[in-house]
């Protein structure tokens, strides 16, 4: 690739790495992108599926802003699936097993259409500066690449470290090393580094298991994807086939055995010391955390269409392999099972993310930016969904533009973003719609709305791709005037309002019947949650006045009196970039943020016309 600039470096070929090259890409930039095995690129390292409560949302933002990953999961799709359907609109969470072997080609394929980004295999193990700026990465292999800006994506990989039973092995994921070197690297960069740990549950031989036996999980029908070019289809017809998943239970006696092997568990044992994911337990902390509950739900997942392997979701394990045997046999139905791989427990390196600017950049250090499990958080979505923050404001910064930050009340990606570089993290982090204020505003369906004028505006989508959102909306808007004119039985808006089923009301008007499925949905919801929508657009409203007062860079907290030493390590820490940030940070009170908001007004009288 011959290149007139020095490109942008990406390390770490996983869901933030190759969200952040291919936005980076899409802005103009060219991209090297260094990863351990090229071959293992965007690899689903655990559960074989995307999207789901929360992270459906990031996946519909992601597409808006023109990404990788709603499109990669709508082609590889095997098994399609709305959690939370019972629930109002803005909580459902779209979500789709994904085949093993077609989610990591057909991203790709999407990487590859720019001819901007060169995959390079080998292991990054240097950052050099020109000042405070990154100017290049040096490799195992001895070589330097130059570089405008780098953006970290290491994963678990970064100091990984493998735990299954008293077995203690480095490792990032299972058969693949760690990437040690790059730790040191990242500390004499300034940046502090702590410990995360994950775990992922044994798989199984498909053939060995007689899934007759459990309850069959269908997908939906029609199946809903995620991208919104397959959203505005009159059907969507996945290019996979589809299939079931099943429905396990584990049992007093699988408990038995647990607790039986707890003196072997690393997690019980001390050896694993970090904290893990708080919602994605492991099976042993089910047990001893919930020790009345005689059974938990187990999901057997098929791990694509000729995968040989079955996924068991709810079982992640680090216990050694003749205690998973026990557990997996005892469970009824598994009897005969044969583990394909053992589950395991990983330990790595995280860098809290209050030490980045709310671009994702390093406080430390111009031009160097992190995303992904780096920042503290866990999931795929939430990788994908910072490497495109960092992809976009590594090329910008690059370009010598202004840099992008997600807004917290026009996007999750923006709720993510303030709250690890605000909040920061003592546990690793998981996207929910519960983090969100404006819950409602921020509905998987309008991501496109809120997110596609940006994505325009800073290059990432084409004028067409607008226009096509601009048209999508017009349509909805002109059948919400066709709802609200008055018939012989109130206008149809008036009946939805009251509870009418939206199938009977949206068919008797013509301009709904036109629309595509989704975005009837999308109309009925307007009309229904009309006064909930207007309540939390005032509220934004008020909101956006405390994010409104600037706090300057350079503006020194410790000279404000009254306030505590612990708020004012904690606002020196942050640096917030307005008073309404200040007030999310932890510790943070009432009193104090009145002291600073007194200062700030001082500081702005007192500044020269």
């Amino acid at each position: 690739m011959t290149r007139n600039l020095p490109p942008v470096v990406v390390i770490g070929g996983g869901h933030a790495g190759v969200e952040a090259a291919d936005a980076a890409a899409r802005l103009g930039a060219d991209v090297v992108l260094v990863t351990l095995r090229p071959e293992a690129l965007v690899r689903l390292s655990c559960n074989p599926a995307i999207g789901g409560i929360g992270k459906g949302h990031l996946v519909r933002e992601i597409d808006a802003l023109g990404g990788l990953m709603g499109r990669a999961a709508d082609a590889a799709g095997i098994h399609f699936r709305v959690l939370n359907r019972s629930r109002g609109p803005a909580v459902r969470g779209p979500r789709a097993q994904q085949d093993f072997e077609t989610y990591p080609a057909v991203v790709r394929r999407l990487l590859g259409r720019h001819g901007r980004v060169e995959l390079l295999a080998g292991e990054v193990v240097g950052l050099r500066f020109d000042g405070d700026r990154v100017s290049a990465v040096e490799t195992a292999a001895g070589e330097v690449i130059e570089a405008a800006s780098v953006v970290v994506t290491t994963g678990t990989f970064l100091g990984g470290k493998l735990f299954r039973g008293e077995e203690e092995e480095p490792g990032g994921r299972a058969g693949e090393p760690p990437s040690v070197a790059l730790s040191e690297a990242l500390r004499m960069a300034g940046l502090r580094l702590g410990r995360f740990k994950t775990g992922t549950p044994p798989r199984l031989l498909a053939r060995s298991v007689d899934l007759q036996r459990f309850e069959v999980q269908p997908g939906d029908e029609p199946p809903e994807p995620f991208s919104f070019a397959n959203l505005a289809l009159p059907r969507f017809r996945p290019p996979m086939p589809q299939v079931p998943t099943h429905l396990a239970q584990t049992n007093p006696r699988v408990h038995a055995v647990v607790r039986a092997n707890l003196d072997r568990s690393p997690l019980y044992t001390g050896r694993i010391r970090a904290k893990g994911p708080r919602y994605c337990p492991s099976f042993e902390d089910k047990v001893v955390r919930f020790p009345d509950r005689d059974r938990h739900l187990l999901h057997l997942e098929p791990m694509g269409i000729e995968h040989p392997w079955i996924y068991v979701n709810g079982l992640s394990t680090s216990l050694p392999p003749e205690a998973q045997e026990e557990i997996v046999h005892a469970i009824e139905g598994l009897e005969d099972a044969v583990i394909a791989r053992y589950g395991y427990a990983v330990e790595y390196d995280y860098a809290p993310p209050t030490q980045l600017h709310p671009t994702l950049e390093a406080k430390t250090r111009r031009g160097l930016f992190l995303a992904g499990q780096i920042c503290g958080t866990t999931g795929y979505e939430e990788a994908a969904g910072l490497g495109l923050v960092a992809g976009v404001n590594a090329a910008l910064r690059a370009m010598g533009r202004d840099p992008w930050v997600p807004d917290r009340f026009d996007s999750y990606l923006g709720v993510m973003v303030d709250d690890l570089t605000t909040r920061g993290v003592l546990e690793p982090y998981r996207m929910f719609t519960s983090r969100a204020e404006m819950r409602l505003s921020l509905s998987p369906d309008t991501a496109d709305r809120r997110l596609r004028p940006v994505a325009e505006h800073l290059g990432l989508v084409s004028r067409a791709d607008l226009e096509r959102t601009e048209r999508r909306w017009e349509a909805i808007q002109a059948a919400r005037a066709a709802l609200e004119r008055r018939g012989p039985r109130g206008s149809a808006a008036q009946r939805l309002r009251r509870g009418e089923p939206p199938e009977e009301v949206l068919s008797e008007v013509e301009a709904a019947r036109r629309l595509p499925p989704a975005d009837r949905a999308t109309l009925a919801a307007s009309v229904r949650y009309e006064g909930y929508l207007e309540r939390e657009r005032k509220e934004v409203a008020r909101l956006r006045q405390a994010e409104s007062i600037r706090l300057p860079r350079d503006f020194d907290f410790s000279r404000i009196p009254g306030l505590s030493h612990e708020v004012r390590e904690r606002l020196a820490e942050v640096r917030p970039a307005s008073l309404g940030q200040a007030a999310r940070i932890p510790g943070v009170t009432p009193a104090a943020l009145a002291l600073l908001a007194a200062a700030v007004g001082t500081r702005r009288h007192a500044a020269p016309a």
